[in-house]
């Protein structure tokens, strides 16, 4: 398969969505040669008795259509149900470093692996290995660690409850908390900067609030792209009237106007909805600042006697407001404006529509947690969310756009690498073993771990782990170094070919296929971004005899680990309820009788405490909670400084790139571009196709550098500029992050631009 076609550079003008969806949800399944047998796995796609969408966690709507798909879901299903096919003779063709030398979108569209693999050294190649070799050479070299914490366990987000719960299970037996995970790397700050203000680190709305909300704010969030069922949602708020402002560095085609695909009348008619009400072109890291302008305008109106503030809900369930409002008092507008990028006048008047509603949803993205002070500035947006009493009743919330299917149930049932210690003691107590107590390791800890030599074993349920991680040449380096890398997972990846010495692939059915045992059918349960659990049942036949279930891996590899475990591991092999009753135990709370709850169809609600006004902080409280200053990422004292968000193109899904052109954004056939505002390009004496490289401005010696970028006009705010995850990932460094929750500040990179010495491909750039 050929990768070279020109670049082209064409604006988009359509809406959103509509008959542009539509082709491309065609065009994707004959692509994989699935047109009929994708088409029947979309009728059964988040449908009661069906499997869940393996792309993002957004969440089933209360009443159900026939369709309940969107573009990016039905991708990832046929690059699922692809009849294309990674075997041993493709293996026995291509060489590692041959592989190497593929882009992420030629390695994805090899297909789906139909049997375990193992990297032989002397050849250079992955050569078959037996089911039982595997997990005998992963108990080998996990028994001969001198500590279970130079082991590295990694989760995807795809994984299952179920999967993820007995997963933890074995790494606390085996003797580590080391659980990296991809939350690390994107709503980590929303796990762990929301508790201390309102006592979870989840979001606290259902479905039926978004027909009760009398405002809605999304900032950070790309929802055309990465949770495109929401915008049914945004769609119908705005034919209702209901204010939708939107705050972002760059504008997204979806939140202007949009066509809802299932919409027959707007499809017939080529009809659209215009989204956004008010569009705030932010500079990226000034979201800080159009907070503290917002509260102002509310502290201000208060001191002219104008009554905004939500005083009852303040006075009983909050503490904190004084030493809040004394610190967004002092600071000045010249400052807000200067910092936000955005005028005093437009902070009023979003302020005004804040003020206003008596019910706000506000949804936030990786705009707001990739920052240095992400977590601190989630806990800004629950200040704002607390003034007017946003929690606990119809229409209002706070709402963390989740991007992985099962992310957040992951969290839920102990992929977690500070515990606590109540939870490890339910472990101890359910399970019979005493599991370890000290702290693991997130992802920038892992990597660390691997540079020092450490860490030896890295094992990932699932993902592209070196193609999510920042600093690639460093990260690459560093998993060389390790004794075993193992990786389960459907496709071929990056990952596979940045490895240890000893090396595994180890095939699994997918979300989409039939999971059989010796007890029948099972079925998996899957938490969407709103806390609700539901079933997940496969539709298609596994795509080859020799892929396993997650779970009977996780289950085999303890045993060969783990010969002497209390855990009864080869039944929970074969049935997976004793698994859910197992949660039950370890989570009594929020899992009571889960294997009951479990048969409505449509799932159940786990509790979220905020919705009943009950905060579980150590003072019983919701918390305002200050936060001095303006600034969410480090200054650099450069007028040439530029600050890069690395983002996804439309037709990719995380690391996986279904394409290399971008419809939406107008980029065809490369991924190798910088938008950039037309005054800041002007101002460095460029023009528009101009090819570049951009270098991060570090103080640590090493040089971050990326070369063959072509510059594209487009309306970004002034001083940012975006380009593509994860080809732009080395140009951030390993230890700019959050030191809350360790996510890197993917949304704030410092560069400036430098020559390029890469001779590119032309793009053609039309008007």
């Amino acid at each position: 398969m050929s990768e070279e076609k020109d670049a082209e550079f064409k604006p988009y003008h359509h809406p959103a969505g509509g008959w542009g969806a539509a082709g491309a949800t065609a065009k994707v399944l004959m692509e994989q040669s699935v047109l009929v047998k994708g088409s029947r796995g979309l009728l059964a796609m988040n449908q009661p008795g069906g499997f869940k969408c393996p792309s993002c966690a957004f969440p089933d709507p209360d009443h159900h259509k026939k369709l309940e798909f969107c573009e990016n879901g039905a991708k990832a299903l046929a690059h699922e149900a692809t009849k294309a096919r990674v075997t041993r003779e493709f293996f026995a063709q291509h060489t590692v470093a041959e592989l190497m030398e593929r882009s992420d979108y030629w390695l994805e569209m090899q297909g789906r692996l139909t049997e375990p693999m193992r990297y032989d050294e002397a050849t250079d190649k992955y050569v078959p290995v037996t089911w039982d070799d595997a997990f005998a050479l992963i108990g080998k070299h996990l028994q001969a660690l001198e500590s279970p914490h130079q082991a590295e366990f990694y989760t995807s987000g795809r994984t299952a409850n179920e999967t993820a719960f007995l997963y933890s299970i074995f790494v606390r037996e085996f003797g580590t908390n080391n659980f990296p995970d991809c939350s690390n790397m994107c709503h980590e700050p929303t796990s762990r900067g929301l508790p201390s203000s309102i006592g979870i680190g989840k979001g606290t709305i259902v479905m039926a609030d978004f027909e009760h909300a009398e405002a809605i704010f999304v900032i950070g969030q790309n929802t055309g792209t990465n949770s495109p069922r929401m915008m049914t949602n945004l769609v119908e708020a705005r034919k209702r009237g209901i204010p939708i402002v939107l705050i972002n560095p760059m504008p997204e085609r979806a939140l202007i106007r949009f066509t809802e695909p299932q919409d027959i009348l707007q499809m017939g008619t080529f009809g659209s909805t215009a989204i956004s009400s008010e569009f705030v072109h932010v500079r990226i890291g000034g979201d800080l600042a159009i907070f503290k302008g917002m509260m102002r305008v509310l502290f201000e109106a208060e001191e002219r006697g104008e009554k905004v503030l939500d005083h009852d809900f303040i006075a009983e369930h909050t503490v904190g407001l004084e030493a809040v409002r004394a610190d967004v008092m002092s600071v000045s507008w010249e400052d807000i404006t200067r910092i936000s990028g955005i005028s005093e006048e437009q902070i009023r008047r979003i302020a005004g529509i804040y003020a206003k509603s008596n019910a706000t949803i506000i949804c936030y993205g990786m705009g707001l947690t990739q920052h240095q002070e992400g977590s601190h500035l989630l806990q800004q947006l629950a200040n704002l969310l607390l003034l007017k009493g946003n929690f606990g009743k119809k229409g209002a919330g706070i709402a963390p756009i989740r991007g992985h299917s099962n992310v957040q149930g992951d969290r839920t049932v102990g992929i977690d690498e500070k515990p606590t210690q109540a939870y490890l003691d339910r472990v101890r107590d359910v399970f019979g073993f005493e599991p370890p107590r000290e702290h693991g390791h997130h992802v920038v800890e892992a990597v660390d771990a691997m540079e020092k030599g450490t860490a030896k074993v890295f094992f990932a349920m699932g993902g592209n782990f070196v193609r999510a991680i920042p600093d690639t040449e460093r990260s690459y380096a560093a998993m060389g170094r390790l004794n075993l890398t193992v990786n389960v997972t459907t496709k071929l990846n990056r990952g596979h070919l940045v490895h240890g010495k000893d090396a595994l692939i180890l095939p699994v059915v997918s979300r989409s296929e039939i999971i059989r045992t010796s007890k029948g059918e099972q079925f998996v349960t899957i938490e969407d971004a709103m806390a609700n659990v539901s079933a997940s049942r496969g539709v298609f036949e596994p795509v080859s005899p020799d892929v396993k279930p997650e779970t009977e891996i996780i289950c085999r590899m303890a045993m060969a680990t783990l010969p002497h475990s209390k855990v009864l591991w080869a039944d929970y092999i074969e049935d997976y309820a004793p698994i859910r009753d197992k949660i039950s135990q370890v989570y009594p709370e929020i899992y009571k009788d889960f294997s009951e709850k479990i048969k409505n169809p449509r799932g159940f609600h786990l509790d979220i405490p905020p919705r009943r006004r009950v905060w579980k902080t150590p003072n019983g409280k919701a918390n305002f909670i200050v936060m001095p200053g303006l600034d969410v990422d480090d200054v650099v004292n450069d007028p040439a400084m530029l600050r890069l968000a690395t983002i996804r193109s439309h037709d990719q899904y995380n690391t996986t790139i279904y394409s290399n052109s971008d419809r939406y954004r107008g980029v065809y056939n490369t991924r190798l571009v910088i938008f950039m505002n037309k005054e800041d390009r002007e101002e460095r004496g460029l023009e528009n196709g101009d090819v570049i490289g951009l270098e991060t401005y570090s103080d640590d010696g090493r040089r971050r550098y990326v070369d063959g970028l072509t510059i594209l006009d487009y309306p970004m705010s002034r001083g940012s500029i975006a380009g593509y995850y994860p080809e732009l990932n080395p140009l951030l460094p390993l230890d700019f992050y959050d030191e809350v929750s360790g996510t890197p500040a993917a949304k704030a990179i410092p560069v400036k631009v430098v020559p390029s010495v890469a001779s590119a491909a032309p793009v053609r750039i039309a008007g």
